[in-house]
């Protein structure tokens, strides 16, 4: 990285949703100084109140000041509208930039930009991670990476400020692909607390007293503990991740796994039913309110502000 090796080494960030403003905040508090572009300003600005980062208005611009980029996008339409054009991230990337993207997206969309990179002169680190916006604050994030070992060499001191682990996984793609499995696990999980949840209270368990039998047995998962408050207390739970981005996630994973003839019957039962809490409308509640559908309540129960654009419930 170019400048003083003593200093900490300046990062942009494109795309300050819930876990992109997070790692932002993050990465403030050790130091490095920061540039950030996020499609809503006013998130952005926001952030930059809580930083001092610098805002900048185009992917471009963001790119041009750092010699590492960590980008947070929804899906991958934002994706690939975020790298190209004359204001995109490859149009402004500087020559032996890493960009670190930890997006949620099909490996294929990752395999197509990363060629533009390298075009470039830099390299794309497909890195999504693990982990919610808490998970981030305390810097235990677990990042899933495909690409150059090499870059990731040399990212990897940034990195260490978000993540208490980091897998590379292979080449590009792999990090990508690995993503989707968690999540596919963390998905169902999320079926089948609701299931069991509404089960309970159906039979006339408290639902409190349920959800504390969860976390002390054998299911007591990571996900199972800090999804406790969104399960028992759905009326005050802000969407941590919506049920809209469930369903992409769940394509996704579907059309990966048509691609390399993987059967997986858990995830048709999850479609299935995060489609008809979408068609309920529930779509821009958090995930936990597949439990509340089971119940019968409305979808106007609970928080239903605007939940981030990205990555992670895993």
């Amino acid at each position: 990285m170019a400048g003083d090796p003593a200093a900490p080494a300046t990062v942009a960030v494109v795309g300050i949703g819930r876990m992109g403003g997070a790692m932002a905040v993050r990465l403030a508090s050790a130091g490095h100084p920061l540039v950030i572009y996020n499609r809503t300003g006013t998130r952005a600005d926001e952030v930059a109140a809580d930083t001092g980062a610098t805002v900048v208005g185009t992917a471009r611009e963001a790119a041009a000041a750092a010699d590492v980029v960590l980008v947070s996008l929804a899906d991958d339409t934002a994706m690939t509208s975020t790298y190209q054009g004359p204001d995109g991230l490859v149009a402004g990337v500087r020559e032996d930039a890493v960009v670190v993207e930890t997006s949620t997206v099909h490996p294929d969309t990752v395999r197509a930009l990363a060629p533009l990179l390298a075009a470039r002169s830099a390299v794309l680190l497909d890195a999504p991670v693990s982990g919610s916006v808490p998970v981030v604050q305390r810097g235990e994030l677990t990042f899933m990476v495909g690409g150059d070992p090499a870059a990731l060499d040399r990212v990897r001191p940034i990195l260490d400020r978000l993540a208490s682990r980091i897998f590379h996984l292979g080449d590009q793609g792999a990090g990508a692909t690995m993503k989707l499995a968690v999540n596919a696990i963390v998905h169902a999980l999320n079926q089948a607390i609701a299931e069991a949840l509404v089960l309970a209270e159906k039979a006339g368990v408290d639902r409190h007293a349920a959800y504390e039998v969860f976390t002390a047995s054998a299911i007591a998962a990571p996900f199972v503990l800090y999804k406790r408050d969104a399960f028992e207390h759905p009326e005050s739970t802000k969407p941590a991740f919506m049920l809209d981005l469930v369903a992409k996630d769940l394509a996704l994973i579907d059309e990966l796994a048509g691609s390399v003839g993987a059967r997986m019957d858990q995830l048709d039962t999850n479609r299935r039913m995060v489609q008809e809490a979408q068609a309920e409308g529930f779509g821009q509640r958090d995930l936990s309110a597949i439990a509340d559908l089971l119940r019968g309540a409305p979808a106007t129960d609970g928080e239903s502000s605007p939940a981030s654009s990205e990555p992670s419930p895993g």
